[in-house]
């Protein structure tokens, strides 16, 4: 189904995040021509309480079957176009949980005239209506999709239109530089002469600008989407105590006997605000006991998705033939940090386990996780090891649809020195700048196809 061409519908959708015993209030939004009609329907107001736009009225929600109440509400109506999507809307804020929230909004889908929101229609009608700047509505889902501060903080930027001045901007100049152009393919012989070298310089400058938003929105992907980390080492290392330590939770169990671990355990950390997922895998090691083997193949398969490796190994025992076996058996493709834990149980350990022939240019932190030493220099090290450090600093960053865009505005300005060095005519420049100008054009919305608005509001969440 088409938003474009639905635009004239009435829609409704729950607002909120709905989780039993979760929340104290939660909302039910309705947008469109019908808005205040459906809401009529479904609420009843007690007294003279004027529908008013941006006024709060009191009620209850009737089920219109049995003509009980079904929950004490309050009634937000915004006219259009004073409202979020632009069209006349109306809120209704019901307790929160699972079940009076369902109950309310299936009361508003059986009225005639509305119909139940698609995925991100709220911020796509918002945008077609003139009241949301594209880049800004991809801003607020990543804003609610955000798992830590930092990526709070870089949608934030998006929502206040960072993204979408600089984007205009540049786009503003190659604007500039294809009406000279243009003005030359026709009108030539009557205009000064245009400077080739000047254009090309220009032209360059814009696709340099675009790289460093590029690599920007590529440091800034790791605040975004978080880290796999992956726990991996011989039977009772220590991973499940360095899951727990670092968790702050006692997730896994930890006893003496080897393979207690049996299955892929995972717990959800921020560290420096980049969101990680801490991966605890069972102990690797041949065994005959199939649920251990079970979790083995998992532990295995687990390793495939993560971004880096801890690799723990045990600094009383040093770095032993069979830690080199595992070792040999990663992925070639991931980082791996090691890891030597039990460094309380031996001092001397601190120093003889140089002397092993551990892996090549890989770093090393020591670490008790029974006691905690050597914790910090652990987090340094793997916040090191997956380039944390790269995104210091960050004001703005493109999401990956917008740098997509990016790289592809950035090539077509590329090929512009190779139609300089052939000295081609100006109708030659015109076409890969045309380009460049289309994609960066998408970005901020001022070049949209219906079926491209869709395929992005799709991945919003329904509320929104």
């Amino acid at each position: 189904m088409s938003l474009f061409s639905n635009n004239q519908d009435t829609i409704a959708a729950i607002a909120t995040a709905v989780s039993a015993a979760q929340g104290g209030i939660a909302v039910v939004r309705i947008s469109g021509p019908q808005s205040e009609v459906v809401a009529r329907r479904v609420v009843s107001i007690p007294g003279e309480q004027a529908w008013e736009s941006h006024r709060v009225l009191y009620g209850h929600v009737v089920d219109a079957s049995t003509k009980e109440n079904i929950d004490e509400v309050l009634i937000l109506i915004m006219k259009a176009p004073r409202s979020f999507t632009g069209e006349d809307t109306v809120e209704i804020q019901c307790h929160g949980g699972l079940i009076v929230v369902q109950q309310i909004l299936e009361c508003v889908l059986q009225q005639q005239g509305v119909r139940r929101a698609l995925p991100g229609e709220f911020s796509q009608r918002a945008v077609l209506n003139g009241r949301l700047e594209l880049t800004r509505a991809e801003a607020i889902s990543d804003l609610v999709s955000a798992r830590s501060r930092r990526a709070a903080k870089l949608a934030k930027a998006g929502m206040d239109g960072g993204i979408q001045r600089r984007i205009t901007s540049l786009r503003n100049r190659l604007l500039d530089q294809l009406s000279e152009l243009e003005a030359r393919v026709d009108f030539e012989e009557d205009l000064p002469l245009l400077d080739r070298e000047s254009l090309l310089i220009e032209l360059l400058a814009v696709k340099k600008d675009l790289l460093i938003l590029i690599e920007d929105a590529k440091r800034a992907a790791l605040v975004r989407k978080g880290l796999r980390v992956a726990l991996v080492g011989r039977p009772n290392v220590g991973k499940s105590s360095l899951l727990n330590r670092l968790s702050r939770l006692e997730r896994a169990i930890v006893t003496d006997i080897p393979g207690t671990t049996r299955d892929l355990l995972e717990s959800e950390i921020v560290l420096s605000g980049v969101p990680i997922t801490l991966l605890d895998t069972a102990g690797i090691r041949a065994t005959d006991d199939a649920l251990e083997n079970l979790g083995i193949d998992r532990s295995y398969k687990a390793l495939a998705s993560a971004d880096v490796v801890l690799f723990i190994f045990d600094l009383t025992l040093g770095w032993t033939d069979d830690d080199q076996a595992l070792f040999h058996n990663l992925p070639d493709d991931v980082s791996i940090l090691l890891v030597g834990n039990k460094i309380d149980l031996n001092r001397s350990s601190k120093n003889s386990v140089l002397n092993h022939d551990l892996p090549e240019n890989l770093a090393l932190a020591r670490v008790s996780a029974m006691t905690g030493e050597g914790e910090q220099e652990l987090v340094n090290a793997l916040l090191k090891a997956c380039g944390s450090s790269d995104s210091e600093g960050l004001l703005l960053a493109l999401n990956q649809r917008q740098c997509d865009l990016a790289e592809l505005a950035a090539e077509a300005l590329g090929r512009s020195q190779e139609v300089a060095e052939h000295n081609l005519p100006w109708d030659f420049w015109t076409i890969d700048l045309r380009q460049a100008i289309g994609y960066l054009g998408e970005i901020t919305g001022d070049e949209l196809t219906e079926e491209v608005l869709d395929r992005i509001f799709s991945r919003f969440c329904i509320g929104k």
